[in-house]
């Protein structure tokens, strides 16, 4: 029996693929549990169409990463901090407040995505690498300032 699946199944597939199972396992199981539909002409259409307009929003998310990674590749973002003596600033920069710089400057970042090498405790130039897609990264710097 072939199914189209509506949502995972361990041991069998992911969501929209369609698969050949054993017609009990079909009719009691998936189809009765709502996990996937039988895979007629009209189900086998609709799923090639929804996975091809995935695929569209996909390379269109990347070419959106793309282009913000220009943008911040080379670039460097001034991060003013409290300090006391020798340049040892009051707790660290996090990603937060590097994104917030970024957003002040109308490069929209998640703080999730921001990657700081190091710790940064103390004034200075350091690396900050932003991962905006999964085959998309940047990188930049940051001028911690007192």
């Amino acid at each position: 029996m072939k199914v189209v699946l509506l949502k995972d199944v361990k041991g069998t597939g992911k969501k929209g693929d369609i698969v050949n199972v054993a017609d009990g396992f079909g009719k009691n199981f998936l189809l009765k549990n709502g996990f996937a539909k039988p895979a007629d002409a009209v189900a086998s259409r609709e799923n090639a169409q929804q996975k091809q307009a995935q695929d569209f929003h996909k390379e269109e998310a990347r070419k959106e990463a793309v282009e913000l990674g220009k943008k911040l590749s080379g670039i460097t973002i001034d991060v003013a901090v409290k300090c006391g003596e020798g340049g040892k600033i009051f707790g660290a920069v996090t990603a937060k407040e590097v994104a917030d710089r970024l957003a002040e400057k109308n490069l929209v970042v998640d703080k999730k995505k921001i990657t700081l090498k190091t710790a940064v405790k103390t004034l200075g130039v350091y690396e900050v690498e932003a991962k905006l897609h999964p085959t998309v990264t940047a990188n930049f710097k940051i001028n911690v300032i007192g």
